[in-house]
C-alpha cells in the first residue's frame, strides 16, 4: 500500500472539522449568530417584506422534531430490551436496587412537579408558539379504569404507530420480563439459543442511538432557526419565561441534590461531605460531558477509591444502576409537561399529573446515558396527558445547558444507592 493510500484509508482519514467542534460550542454559536440575525430582521418589528424568510427559519426546528418523535417509540422499546437483556443483577441485592431505583426516580419527579406547581414559571411572561399547529389540549378527565383497560394494544405494532406510552410501556416489559427468563433458563441448561435474539437487539438499539446521533447533530440549526424567528418577532421578551423555567428546574435539582444527601446521611455510612468531595471527578465529568454513560468508569473509581465503598456496592449502584437511574432526567420531562401546560393555559389535572409520572420514569430509562436523548423521549410524556409536542422546539434552546446539569444529578443518583447498598458499616482492613 502506497502513503499516499495509506493516508487516505477509512483508520486515518480524519473527521470534518465541524465535527470536532463540541455540541455545546456549537449550540452556543449558534444562539449568538441567531440573535444578531433576530435583531438584524427586527427584533420585534420586522418588516412585512421580511415574513416568508422569518416563517421559514422555523423549518429545521419543526423537521427535527418530527424525527425525534419518529425515534421516541423503537428507542424506549429497543432500550428496554436492551436493558434486560445486557443487565446482570443478582437476586436479593437486585430487589433492593430496583427499590431504590424506584424510589430515587419517583422522589425526583413529585420534587419537579412540586416545584413547576409552587413556582409555575410558565406564567412569568408569554412564549409564543413555535410554529404551525393548534395549542389546544383535549378535553379529558383522568380515568383509571381507562388507561387500564388501553394498557393491551390491539396489535403488538400500534403503539409504535401511535406513540401510545402506555401501550408501548406493558409491551417492553412483557417481552423484556420473557426474554430475560428464557435467557436465564438457557444459561442454566448451557444452552445458547438466547445470543441471537441478544445480538439483535444489541444492534438494533446501536443503530437507533446512531440515527438519534445524527438528528441531535442538527440541533444547532434547529436553536438557529426557532431562535432568529423568535427574536424576530417578538424580540426578547418571550425568554423571560423560558429564564424562569430554567429557574424553577435549577431549584427542583437542589432539592433533589439536598434530597441524596440526607438519605446517605440516614441510610449509609459514608459522610455527606466526603461524599461530596470524593465524588467531585464524577459530577464534572457528567457535567461536561453529558452523558452518565462516559462517567460511569470515573464513577465507579471514585466510589471505591475516594469515597471508600465497597467493589459489589460500587459496581451495582454505578454500573448496573446507571441504566435504570436517571432521575434527573424525570424530573426535568415532567417539569417540562407542567411548565408547557401552564404557558398555554391548560391545568393539568392531578390523574393527568400521575401519567406524566408514570412514563416520566419509563422515558427516562430510555434515556439512559445519551447526551439530549431526553428531547426524544419528552415527546411521549408530552403525548401522554395531550400536550403540543412542538413546544419542545423552544425547550432545545435551554436543554444544552440543563442537560448537563440534570446529567450530574443522575450520577449522583447512582453514587447515593450505591453509598445506601454498602450499608451503615465501612468496609473493614480485609474488604479492601
Amino acid at each position: 500500500m502506497s502513503q499516499t493510500e495509506s493516508n487516505n484509508s477509512p483508520e486515518t482519514k480524519a473527521s470534518p472539522w465541524w465535527q470536532r467542534i463540541p455540541l455545546t460550542l456549537q449550540i452556543i454559536i449558534a444562539l449568538v449568530i441567531a440573535v444578531c440575525l433576530g435583531i438584524a430582521l427586527g427584533a420585534g418589528n420586522p418588516s412585512p417584506s421580511n415574513a416568508s424568510l422569518i416563517t421559514n427559519l422555523a423549518i429545521p426546528a419543526e423537521l427535527v422534531l418530527k424525527a425525534l418523535r419518529a425515534l421516541a417509540t423503537p428507542l424506549i422499546l429497543v432500550a428496554v430490551l436492551h436493558t434486560f437483556m445486557t443487565t446482570n443483577i443478582p437476586g436479593t441485592a437486585g430487589r433492593r436496587l430496583a427499590g431504590l431505583l424506584l424510589t430515587n426516580t419517583t422522589v425526583a419527579i413529585v420534587v419537579g412537579l412540586l416545584v413547576a406547581n409552587i413556582l409555575r414559571p410558565g406564567t412569568w411572561g408569554n412564549l409564543v408558539t413555535p410554529g404551525t399547529g393548534t395549542t389546544e389540549i383535549p378535553t379529558q378527565s383522568f380515568d383509571p379504569w381507562g388507561l387500564f383497560k388501553d394498557a393491551v394494544p390491539d396489535a403488538i405494532l400500534k403503539p409504535l404507530v401511535d406513540n401510545n406510552v402506555i401501550q408501548l410501556i406493558v409491551i417492553a416489559l412483557s417481552f423484556g420480563i420473557v426474554l430475560r427468563g428464557l435467557k436465564s433458563e438457557q444459561i442454566a441448561q448451557g444452552k445458547t439459543g438466547y445470543k441471537p435474539v441478544e445480538d439483535v437487539i444489541g444492534i438494533l438499539f446501536e443503530a437507533v442511538i446512531g440515527v438519534l446521533n445524527w438528528v441531535i447533530a442538527l440541533v444547532p440549526l434547529a436553536v438557529f432557526g426557532i431562535v432568529a424567528k423568535i427574536i424576530a418577532e417578538k424580540g426578547f421578551a418571550p425568554f423571560q419565561s423560558l429564564a424562569a423555567f430554567i429557574l424553577a428546574v435549577l431549584v427542583a435539582l437542589f432539592l433533589q441534590a439536598c434530597y441524596y444527601l440526607t438519605r446517605v446521611k440516614l441510610g449509609s455510612w459514608v459522610n455527606p461531605i466526603k461524599f461530596l468531595a470524593g465524588g467531585t471527578d464524577a459530577f464534572l465529568t457528567a457535567f461536561s460531558t453529558s452523558s452518565s454513560t462516559v462517567a460511569m468508569p470515573i464513577t465507579f473509581e471514585v466510589l471505591q477509591t475516594k469515597i471508600g465503598l465497597r467493589e459489589s456496592s460500587a459496581s451495582l449502584g454505578a454500573l448496573v444502576g446507571a441504566n435504570f437511574n436517571n432521575d434527573g432526567t424525570a424530573l426535568y420531562e415532567a417539569m417540562s409537561a407542567l411548565y408547557i401546560s401552564q404557558v398555554i393555559g391548560q391545568h393539568l389535572s392531578l390523574g393527568q399529573q400521575l401519567v406524566v409520572v408514570l412514563t416520566s420514569i419509563f422515558a427516562s430509562v430510555g434515556a439512559a446515558g445519551i447526551p439530549n436523548a431526553g428531547l426524544v423521549t419528552m415527546t411521549l410524556v408530552f403525548t401522554s396527558v395531550g400536550l403540543p409536542t412542538q413546544y419542545i422546539a423552544l425547550l432545545v434552546t435551554v436543554d444544552w445547558f440543563l442537560d448537563r446539569c440534570r446529567t450530574a444529578i443522575n450520577v449522583m443518583g447512582d453514587m447515593t444507592v450505591s453509598a445506601l447498598l454498602d450499608g451503615k458499616k465501612p468496609r473493614s482492613l480485609d474488604e479492601a
